[in-house]
């Protein structure tokens, strides 16, 4: 059987050892949330950067009105960006368009995953479509589950959300979990999606900032069969 792990944050990656593997990154509140609404919206592609810098830089050039920019630091919108969650971004209009994208913590963990063999984004709203995918297209690679936690530290609603993957893909009989991803399906099976949200310190901080519907969006399970993966810089689905 594959090896199916979880890492609890980006910093926990080691870039050497990504070879052969499928990496499935997780940043729940908000940046893959965002990533996967944006393309099942009609978003041609999403580009994730590593600072507003570097999202300017890749929006330089292109048409007006060809694509969006978002982005946030420490959870402050950047000067002139759209802001990033996903129902916020659905306002903007993306179908037909590129999404230029900066994070503090999700668009840097995909930049750090860039050497493996498969990248994703995963979120609980296109958890089942993620699965499906990844059994699809096995071949017997180890799949990590990369949290994208915050500032380093570890993020409650990512290792929940690792935990929905972990337990769709142990189900299929195909993927034999280490500690980590079983202590991560642990805590999935037993607690309410909404509640284990809305219960850690990122879903406290966006509830005291009145984002109490962009929480309830990311806690939705199953909504879309977009997968998103990562090539050449460029998430598509």
């Amino acid at each position: 059987m594959a090896k199916l792990h979880v890492l609890a944050r980006k910093e926990d990656l080691l870039e050497e050892r990504l070879a052969g593997k499928a990496v499935v990154v997780v940043d729940v509140l908000f940046a893959t949330s965002s990533i996967v609404t944006a393309l099942a919206h009609g978003a041609t592609e999403v580009i994730p950067t590593l600072d507003g810098e570097a999202a300017l830089a890749a929006a330089a050039g292109r048409p007006a009105g060809s694509y969006v920019l978002a982005g946030e630091l420490d959870a402050v919108t950047l000067p002139g960006f759209a802001h990033p969650t996903p129902l916020s971004l659905l306002e903007r209009g993306l179908a037909g368009k590129t999404l230029v994208y900066s994070t503090t913590n999700g668009t840097v963990a995909l930049a750090r995953s860039r050497g493996a063999e498969a990248v994703y984004a995963g979120a609980l709203l296109n958890g089942e479509a993620l699965a499906r995918r990844l059994v699809e297209t096995s071949r017997g690679e180890t799949v990590l589950v990369v949290c994208a936690g915050s500032g380093g530290g570890f993020n409650l609603e990512d290792f929940y959300a690792a935990g929905h993957l972990v337990s769709l893909l142990v189900r299929t009989g195909a993927y034999a979990p280490t500690d980590a991803a079983l202590a991560a399906r642990l805590l999935h099976d037993r607690t309410d999606a909404l509640e284990c949200l809305s219960a850690g310190r990122v879903g406290r901080m966006m509830r005291e900032r009145g984002l109490e519907a962009e929480v309830a969006y990311a806690a939705r399970k199953g909504r879309y069969e977009t997968v998103p993966v990562l090539r050449d810089g460029r998430l598509t689905a």
